[in-house]
This record gives structure tokens, sequence and C-alpha cells, in this order.
């Protein structure tokens, strides 16, 4: 019904920046919220950032100052730019989507994306 599909990790240096793309795609839908979540080997995912319908914007403290979270919902997108990163950002970045279909609401990932920051 509902399909995100991330795209824009790769391996950057340590202060350098990197920019995600999450494209929702679908029939019928209406996204209350997006996000981005991250998982680092052998540690729980953590929320790193959300928009809500609203626009409000959320941030882990990690990552707030550095990281931006915007949206085009025309597009259904959501992007995350990433500026002065830090190899502790070195993680899979999920994006995350709360979609509502008819009156049902649904929690919905993406397939995720590999962010590796070394020198």
């Amino acid at each position: 019904q509902v399909q995100l599909v991330e795209s824009g990790g790769g391996l950057v240096q340590p202060g350098g920046s990197l920019r995600l793309s999450c494209a929702a795609s679908g029939n019928n839908f209406k996204i209350n919220a997006m996000g981005w979540y991250r998982q680092a080997p052998g540690k729980e995912r953590e929320l790193v950032t959300t928009i809500t319908s609203g626009g409000n914007t959320n941030y882990a403290a990690s990552v707030k100052g550095r990281f931006t979270i915007s949206r085009d919902s025309a597009k259904n997108t959501v992007y995350l730019q990433m500026n002065s990163l830090k190899p502790e950002d070195t993680a899979v970045y999920y994006c995350n989507a709360e979609v509502i279909i008819t009156t049902y609401g649904y929690d919905y990932w993406g397939q995720g994306t590999q962010v590796t920051v070394s020198s």
C-alpha cells in the first residue's frame, strides 16, 4: 500500500555532509508525521529526528544543531541534511512514516541506508 524508498547514504569524512531522502508512494494515504531513526552495530535503534504534518520538529540531543529535517509535502518526501558529521554518526539510517489509510493508522519503515563517517 505504502512504500518508503531511501537514498543518499554513503561514506564521508568527519566534518563532512550528507543529505538523505525518503519518498513515500502509494494510494489513498495521508502522512501524519515522518522521521529518521538510526541503528549502529550492537546498539538499539534510536530516534534522530521527526517532523509532523504541522511542521513541528524534534531532534535527539546528539544531532541537534548539526542535522536538519525538512519535508516536501507535495512530493511526500522527507529529507535529512547532516552536517559536521562525526564517526559516532555511523549507522544504518531508517526513514519512518506514520500513515493514515482510510481511518487506520500504520507505521512504515524504509529499507535503511548506510551512513559511514570515517577518515
